[in-house]
């Protein structure tokens, strides 16, 4: 009586886990997830396509409001982001890989830049 109700949780842990998880990359050299850093980016997709990196703004804990100056640019610093695009060939959507402070954020494939 117990093994069915042993294998639908497991199941339902197994579902719960892998939708936890982001987008990841396969790239000519490995895998990339939320998480590794620039330089394990580089390694396994090699240069990207195009890249843009802009400081966003800093928010208050828990809000959408901006830190305002001068205490945004002189007391709290700017988190740095860059965004990374891969072209993965014909018939592939192209990725954008999305770093804040030198970490994979996120990855989203078929967004073009405008």
């Amino acid at each position: 009586m117990r093994t069915p109700h042993l294998l639908t949780l497991s199941m339902l842990a197994a579902f719960g886990a892998g939708s936890a998880h982001g987008e990841s990359l396969r790239c000519a050299v490995g895998s990339v997830a939320e998480g590794d850093s620039r330089l394990a980016v580089l390694y396994k997709c090699g240069e990207p396509l195009a890249r843009d990196g802009a400081c966003a703004p800093v928010h208050y804990a828990g809000s959408l409001r901006r830190v305002p100056e001068p205490f945004a640019s002189s007391l709290v610093p700017c988190v740095p982001t860059e965004e990374w695009l891969y072209e993965r060939g014909p018939g592939n959507l192209v990725a954008m890989v999305r770093f804040r402070s030198g970490k994979v954020q996120s990855i989203q494939y078929g967004h073009v830049p405008r």
